[in-house]
């Protein structure tokens, strides 16, 4: 046998390849999306076969110890997938790959037992439903991409309860008749199960499911399921978009909106992004299906590089729920936190109780109170390790950090000036469950927040107790803002609605606006109608007034003009580069020279701040950002791999890139 070579990326943060010798004495021949055992450095290691090459490129490269794999456990288009990933999110190629691959596979087994199984609940076969007059333009359309074997974006603008999810499935059913696959995304399974529960009906044992509280060996499970061609429908969060099909059909993309499709540690990629990308290579359409589409597609709908397709009825004609916003500077014991549900919310509700109705109530924050402070000198009790208030569990008697976890004893005395005035103040979903009982002591409620949700399994109980009217009113965060179809609720409150408009992000509004349409949607979905009380402190916000009227339209322009004053995305991409440390000023001084470095190569793009993150200390390190506006994403990112490449960092101080982030915390 002729002596060849392998390019191998390793996952490590390091941007380039190794070449490696072929002997020939490996158990399974060279393959590019194979797995290879090397010798780097001093240790042995998985690397990943990106190239084969019959040149050395340098004097006497280290054999291969071993190949691992028969068969390829990364497909071609899914090593195209990462390179352009490592070039567009500044990570490395091996990062990429190892991103696709589940747990076992990166550490170099090649199968992964369990003795506990995964229980699934049986599940009703349902059929196809008659398509409405819009619905079916859009399926004929689609069906045309799949038979031409042509890409396009088609973003779904659709009411909520305006039949998405029946198009997805029935345009998954054109992609199984042609012996093709499909990726279904949805922000969370846990948060949507019934979504899943829709194709697990449709297509039975064709479908196979990811999700984060899934044990390692059943994800492998169903990974092994995809690659062996046994399921042809996969349907996860964010890391499904990397399915180990040989012929993807179709890329469905829910609730396209959503900040959870941002991976945040690296590699940072965007499923999104990352699914439009796989579709391109392989000749397929994307589906993009929102209520509340996020600007950038948006606006690239606007622009004509994606597909817009409006849907403007609710099934059966069904009508959005009324919603009534109440101002809260009107009512003194709202005003004063006194409580946080209105009269109008509470009367609402004992109404719905006695007709033997469903009510959800949103609030975006878990605990009793959010912070505690003394009246007498001002001081908030604060998390030594991070730059945030603590939150008071009354279930738990204890303070707790909701960023490092770090729990205290409730202060008796102020510990600054060691006065007794020291009040609990804000609202979270424990205080609201609280007040809902005593308001409402013959109501069975149930809270969904992280705090009760952390067992395996406990989503879909409660649901299903909801579903079977076990339980009246749901008090929860934004668990309960997306995916739910009741057709017994008919009152929805939103709680503190402008609680994230303050905050210094420049999504602020349209994260806000986001919630409380997609909140709102839960109402009204059976034939009993529906009304949502929409409580804030400021109705005169265009984010909240336009989600009132369930005007995305009025909404959109407002805020696509400030992002075009502003010069933010979708107009530039931004780069965010955090520097972190235990020690503040080495932070600060590093990110400092970079922007001088930075602001040095025009190619870098425009270059913001350095100023301190939002969030300065998170677990005990000191954040400082740069931002970078640019229209060229990888030239500025080339730019920086340069600039970081010859930067010597201070001890202890660490470096991140999030290219497109989604806060600027």
């Amino acid at each position: 046998m002729t002596l060849k070579y392998v390019e191998i990326a390793t996952g490590l943060p390091i941007d380039r390849t190794f070449q490696y010798a072929v002997t020939g004495n490996e158990a399974y021949p060279a393959e590019i999306g194979k797995r290879a055992i090397i010798e780097f450095g001093h240790r042995r290691m998985v690397g990943y076969i990106v190239r084969l090459e019959d040149e050395p490129v340098c004097k006497d490269p280290k054999p291969v110890i071993d190949i691992l794999d028969e068969t390829p456990v990364i497909t071609r288009d899914l090593v195209q997938v990462a390179e352009w990933m490592k070039d567009h999110y500044f990570s490395s190629w091996g990062e990429c790959l190892e991103a696709m691959l589940p747990g076992v596979m990166k550490r170099g087994k090649m199968s992964s037992t369990s003795r506990i199984e995964e229980k699934q609940r049986p599940v009703e076969a349902t059929t196809n439903l008659r398509p409405n007059q819009e619905q079916q333009s859009v399926l004929d359309e689609v069906a045309q991409c799949i038979d031409s074997n042509k890409h396009k974006v088609f973003l779904l603008h659709g009411i909520t309860g305006s039949g998405k999810t029946e198009i997805y499935l029935q345009a998954m059913e054109r992609v199984l008749a042609k012996g093709l696959s499909g990726v279904v995304l949805v922000p969370e399974i846990s948060l949507t199960p019934q979504t899943v529960e829709r194709f697990v009906s449709r297509f039975g044992d064709n479908v196979a499911v990811f999700h984060s509280k899934m044990l390692e060996s059943a994800r492998f499970s169903e990974w092994k399921r995809i690659k062996e061609d046994r399921a042809k429908i996969v349907v996860g969060p964010r890391s499904a978009v990397f399915s180990p099909f040989r012929k993807p059909g179709i890329f469905v993309i829910d609730e396209e909106h959503e900040p959870s499709y941002k991976q945040e540690d690296s590699p940072r990629y965007h499923a999104r992004e990352v699914a439009i990308k796989r579709a391109e290579l392989a000749g397929v359409p994307v589906i993009l299906g929102s209520a509340t589409p996020s600007l950038e597609s948006y606006h690239k709908a606007v622009k004509g590089e994606y597909r817009l397709v409006e849907l403007t009825q609710r099934i059966d004609e069904k009508k959005l729920p009324k919603v009534r916003l109440v101002d809260m500077r009107m009512d003194f014991d709202t005003r004063t936190g006194k409580v946080s549900v209105s009269p109008a919310l509470g009367e609402a509700l004992k109404r719905d109780i006695k007709k033997k109705q469903q009510a959800l109530l949103f609030i975006n924050r878990r605990g009793f109170s959010t912070f505690i402070n003394c009246r007498k000198c001002g001081h908030v009790m604060k998390c030594v390790k991070c730059d945030s208030p603590f939150v008071f569990h009354k279930e738990e008697q204890a303070l707790v950090c909701h960023y490092c976890n770090k729990r205290a004893e409730p202060p008796k005395m102020c510990p600054a000036c060691g006065d007794d005035y020291v009040v609990y103040k804000g609202t979270g979903t424990e205080k609201v469950e609280t007040e809902i009982k005593r308001l409402l002591p013959e109501a069975r409620i149930a809270r969904m927040d992280s705090d009760t949700m952390s067992k395996r399994g406990s989503h879909g109980e409660i649901l299903q107790k909801f579903k079977d009217h076990e339980i009246d009113i749901i008090v929860g965060t934004q668990m309960i803002a997306k995916g739910l179809d009741f057709p017994k609720v008919t009152q929805v409150g939103v709680i503190a609605a402008d609680a994230n408009l303050n905050l210094p992000d420049f999504r602020a509004g349209e994260r806000t606006f986001n919630l409380i349409t997609q909140v709102a949607g839960r109402a009204g979905r059976g034939d009993l109608g529906g009304e949502v009380f929409v409580q804030t402190f400021i109705p005169e916000h265009y984010a909240i007034s336009f989600a009132a009227k369930h005007d995305y339209h009025g909404f959109y322009k407002s805020e696509i003009e400030a992002r075009r004053d502003l010069g933010f995305p979708p107009f530039v991409n931004l780069i965010k580069i955090t520097t972190r440390s235990r020690k503040e000023e080495n932070a600060m001084k590093d990110v400092e020279r970079l922007a001088v470095l930075l602001r040095e190569k025009p190619e870098s793009g425009e270059i913001v701040g350095p100023a301190p993150s939002p969030m300065t200390k998170i677990r005990g390190y000191f954040r400082w950002n740069v931002l970078v506006k640019t229209k060229d994403v990888l030239a500025s990112v080339g730019c920086l791999r340069r600039v970081l490449g010859a930067f010597r960092k201070t001890g202890g101080v660490f470096v991140a890139v999030d290219v497109d982030p989604m806060s600027l915390n």
